[in-house]
C-alpha cells in the first residue's frame, strides 16, 4: 500500500469524534452542545462516517436516532481510545499543577486496596493532589500517569516495574453458593458448580487439570472484562472465582467470599507498580511511589 492509498484508508477523524460524542451522550442534540455545533452538523458528520465505513450505525426511530448492532460495536471499540485521549490531555493540561501526581490503576486494585488506604497518604502529605484513573491494559502504551499499577508479566516497553502483588490464585465462592449446591470439600466437587472467568477461560482450565478435575472443553462459565467484575459476581453467588487473596480480603474477614482450597496457581501474571523510564518522578510522585511500595 503507498503512501496515498494508507492516506485515504484513515478514518475521517473529525466525523469519528463526533460519532464517539453521539454515542456517549445518546443524543445529536448532547453530542452538539459538547461539540459547539449545530444538529444538523452532527448528523453530516456521521452519515460521512457512515459512507466511510460502508454501513449504517445510526438508524431513526421516531424523531430520535439510535445506534445500529454494528454502531454499538464500534462504539465499543473506539471508547477506550478516547478515553485514553482523554486521560492524556488532561495529564498535559495539568503539569504546571507541581503539587499534581496522576496514578492509573486496574480497578481490581483500585477499589480494594488502593481507595481503602489512599487517607494514610494523604494524611501524610497534606496538599498533594492525587489523580486516580484507570489502567486499561490494552492501551498500556498510551497511558499519561506518572505511576501505574499493572497488572500482566511485569515486562513493557519504556517502564521500570516492580513486583507488587504475585499471582498466586484460589478458589472462591460465597457462602449462599455453598448453600444451594452443597459443601464443597474437594477440587472434583467443582466439576458441577458454575465457574467464573477474568478474561479468559484458561486460567480455570490450568486449575482444574492441575487439581485432577476432569472438565469439559472448552470450560464454560460467565466470562467477564476485569477481575472487579468477577469479583461481583463471585459475592453475589454467581459462581466460583479465581482471584487473589490480598486482594479479596475484606469481602473474606466480612464473610462475603470464603475461600474453597489451598491449592494455589501461578498463572504467570502479577500486579506491578510502575514508572516511565523517560522522565524523574516529582516530589510529590516519588512520595506516593514509596508509599505504595512499602504499603502492599
Amino acid at each position: 500500500m503507498n503512501l496515498l492509498e494508507q492516506l485515504d484508508s484513515d478514518p475521517p477523524l473529525r466525523a469519528v469524534r463526533t460519532f464517539e460524542a453521539f454515542a456517549r451522550h445518546g443524543g445529536v442534540n448532547a453530542a452538539a452542545r459538547e461539540l459547539d455545533v449545530s444538529p444538523s452538523a452532527v448528523s453530516h458528520q456521521l452519515h460521512l462516517l457512515e459512507g466511510f465505513l460502508g454501513q449504517p450505525l445510526t438508524v431513526r426511530q421516531g424523531r430520535n436516532l439510535i445506534l445500529t448492532e454494528q454502531g454499538r460495536e464500534y462504539y465499543r471499540a473506539i471508547r477506550s481510545a478516547f478515553a485514553v485521549l482523554r486521560s492524556a490531555t488532561d495529564h498535559v493540561r495539568e503539569q504546571s499543577a507541581t503539587r499534581q501526581v496522576t496514578i492509573s490503576l486496574i480497578p481490581m486494585f483500585g477499589l480494594n486496596l488502593f481507595i481503602p488506604r489512599l487517607n494514610e497518604f494523604l494524611a501524610d502529605n497534606p496538599g498533594v493532589d492525587v489523580n486516580v484513573t484507570y489502567a486499561n491494559h490494552r492501551s498500556y502504551p498510551s497511558d499519561a500517569a506518572d505511576i501505574s499499577i499493572r497488572f500482566g508479566t511485569g515486562h513493557w516497553s519504556g517502564y521500570h516495574s516492580e513486583l507488587l502483588i504475585p499471582g498466586a490464585v484460589t478458589a472462591w465462592c460465597s457462602p449462599a453458593l455453598i448453600a444451594r449446591c452443597g459443601p464443597l470439600d474437594t477440587p472434583q466437587a467443582l466439576a458441577g458448580v458454575a465457574l467464573l472467568h477474568d478474561e479468559e477461560r484458561g486460567t480455570w482450565a490450568q486449575w482444574l487439570q492441575a487439581n485432577g478435575v476432569k472438565h469439559p472443553a472448552p470450560l464454560q462459565g460467565l466470562l467477564f472484562e476485569d477481575g472487579q467484575l468477577t469479583l461481583a459476581a463471585a459475592m453475589r453467588g454467581l459462581g466460583c472465582a479465581l482471584l487473589r487473596e490480598p486482594l479479596v480480603a475484606a469481602a473474606r474477614d466480612s464473610g462475603e467470599l470464603i475461600r474453597l482450597f489451598d491449592h494455589e496457581l501461578e498463572d504467570g501474571r502479577a500486579y506491578y507498580l510502575c514508572r516511565r523510564t523517560d522522565g524523574e518522578l516529582s516530589r510529590e510522585g516519588l512520595s506516593l511511589f514509596n508509599w505504595i511500595r512499602t504499603r502492599f
